[in-house]
């Protein structure tokens, strides 16, 4: 039974899952949509919101475990600069995950995630 257990395994070790994860929250932030399957969408939605609510409270150490997150200075900058004022008056729900065609190889169900 998986009771109160959060997130997905993605079918790939510990270390793999999170560098992927990271590496997909830090280009959302750079280019604001990216292309993925439906299951990495979901999972990198809930780091990508986590970090978006880390660069509006802004004081160092938000900066500090923002940047473990995320993997470029200058996006972590765009995110404490732009993003933070762009989102200032909402209260979560920065992402949007749009359902796309099957991917044409195996099937895959594909997804645009995207900053709102």
């Amino acid at each position: 039974m998986r009771h109160r257990i959060a997130g997905r395994k993605l079918n790939r070790p510990t270390s793999h899952r999170m560098l992927m994860l990271r590496n997909q929250v830090t280009q959302l932030i750079k280019h604001e949509r990216i292309v993925t399957t439906e299951a990495k969408a979901k999972e990198t939605s809930r780091l990508a919101e986590h970090a978006i609510t880390l660069g509006k409270k802004g004081s160092l150490h938000h900066r500090r475990q923002a940047l473990s997150m995320i993997m470029e200075k200058p996006v972590a900058h765009k995110l404490f600069d732009d993003l933070a004022e762009r989102y200032a008056s909402r209260a979560g729900g920065y992402t949007r995950i749009l359902k796309l065609q099957p991917r044409k190889g195996d099937g895959a169900p594909m997804a645009l995630l995207e900053l709102v």
